[in-house]
């Protein structure tokens, strides 16, 4: 069926849809097919190795190759057939199941083989492994990565602003001075930590049957070690196991992995909103294109569009991230189906995260400081240096420094003349009185530029 992407309801498969691209093979439905027939053949071929598993004998080279290409080859057109045998089933695993046997009948194998497809495993098996390496392969090879490069990008600004002297504004009024590098900095190091986060989490799976008891399994072949078995089997996909569950693995981690994604685009929402504030003040001014409109209406208008553009889909993102994280941990009794549909939307949220990382990197891309602009905010704002001016007095024991500072310059216009006049009259040592005077706005930094310089390496 063609498929028009004028047609599309969510913007993901429609606007954006040359942004998540890098997803599709992971997070859509024929991802999904593709590794739950890794997982079922992974499976099948770890009994016929196994041999305790006496009635199964090795699987020849002939059908092992051919397993082994359907994995590495998987296509659309083996997804569409899988779909096709669903129509009959109305069960989507069963399907799964049914499409390896005909590999394997295809290949003259016996029927004894067939039967051992799927075998002790329910359908919760199948899919609680595929969407670990879902999640795993979204994190690993599309997330982690694009993190890194927006992380990079970050580093090299804070780097090149470093020295830069900027107002600071704390409840939206002039504060002490600070560096746009070291501003820059401070994101840099929050996404790294809740990036680390994001890696440490641990994902998990159980193959475990039923119910978690491996009841069929003892049922047909009771002297195996089936939870040594079912742990070898989780660990050789690079999973972590998690040996007491119901007929489903609970989901927790899935919620800890929701829960560090929203950490991380809740500081990208912080670090979107900075910019577009620092962009509306001048501090930074946006690259421009003779054919890009800024309004329909006001020629002289460049927005800054691709930091509103992330904002929004964060905030869409960290919705559908909120609500699994409180939803999947939960199942009624054993095994309810109310998480299967939820979990069919990771592909969205990640989607709506990979289309945010890629317009801050675009909108960093667009930016430059317009240092005289910066610098036009802070060379007049003599009142920060109340702070360390009172501080000085502090350390020599002046009664009421705060006082006297907060009296002096609350509520007024301070100027350099008002501030030098009070210095002057200090009774503290000359070497201070001459420190303060030499002090401006501008140079009133403490250890900014340097903490911007010193920004660790991921």
């Amino acid at each position: 069926m063609e498929f028009d992407e004028l047609k599309a309801l969510s913007p993901l498969d429609g606007r954006y849809a040359n942004k998540v691209g890098s997803l599709r093979d992971i997070l859509s439905e024929y991802g999904l097919i593709r590794y739950r027939v890794m997982v079922e053949i992974r499976w099948l071929q770890c009994l016929a190795e196994h041999p305790e598993i006496s009635d199964l004998t090795p699987i020849d080279s002939k059908t092992a190759k051919a397993m082994n290409r359907i994995i590495d080859d998987f296509t659309v057109k083996d997804a569409e057939h899988i779909k096709s045998i669903e129509q009959k089933t109305n069960h989507d695993v069963k399907a799964v199941e049914y499409f390896i046997r005909e590999i394997t009948s295809q290949e003259g194998q016996t029927d004894a083989l067939s039967e051992f497809i799927h075998f002790g495993c329910t359908s919760e098996d199948i899919n609680n492994l595929a969407y670990g390496l879902m999640l795993r392969s979204t994190r690993d090879e599309v997330l982690l990565p694009t993190m890194e490069e927006l992380g990079n990008q970050l580093q090299k600004m804070a780097c090149e602003y470093a020295d830069i002297p900027m107002l600071s504004r704390t409840h939206g009024q002039t504060a002490s001075p600070t560096t746009l590098g070291k501003e820059i900095a401070n994101v840099r190091l929050r996404l790294q930590r809740a990036k680390e986060q994001l890696i440490s989490v641990a994902i998990r799976g159980k193959f475990n049957g039923a119910v978690g008891n491996f009841n069929a399994h003892i049922a047909a072949y009771p002297d195996v070690d089936w939870p040594e078995i079912s742990r070898d089997f989780i660990e050789s996909l690079g999973l972590e196991v998690n040996t007491h569950t119901t007929q489903i693995e609970p989901h927790d981690w899935m919620a800890e992995y929701s829960h560090a994604l929203i950490r991380y685009n809740t500081i990208l929402i912080d670090l979107c909103r900075d910019l577009w504030g620092y962009i509306g003040l001048g501090f930074f001014k946006l690259n421009l294109k003779p054919s890009e409109v800024g309004s329909s209406t006001m020629p002289h208008k460049v927005n800054p569009i691709d930091f509103e553009n992330a904002e929004g889909n964060l905030g869409i993102a960290n919705a559908l991230l909120d609500h699994m994280a409180l939803k999947l941990p939960i199942s009624r009794w054993q095994r309810d189906l109310s998480d299967s549909t939820v979990q069919r939307n990771f592909g969205t949220a990640a989607g709506h995260c990979l289309v945010s990382l890629n317009s801050i990197q675009k909108g960093l891309g667009k930016v430059q400081a317009d240092k005289s602009v910066i610098s036009a905010d802070i060379e007049d704002a003599w009142e920060v240096l109340a702070e360390p001016i009172q501080t000085v007095m502090r350390r020599y024991a002046i009664t009421g420094s705060y006082e006297k500072l907060k009296d002096l310059t609350r509520g007024e216009k301070v100027t350099k003349t008002l501030l030098h006049e009070f210095i002057n009259e200090l009774e503290i040592p000359e070497s201070d009185k001459n420190r303060l005077l030499k002090m401006t706005p501008e140079s009133y930094l403490g250890l900014a530029s340097q903490l911007a310089k010193d920004l660790p390496t991921s």
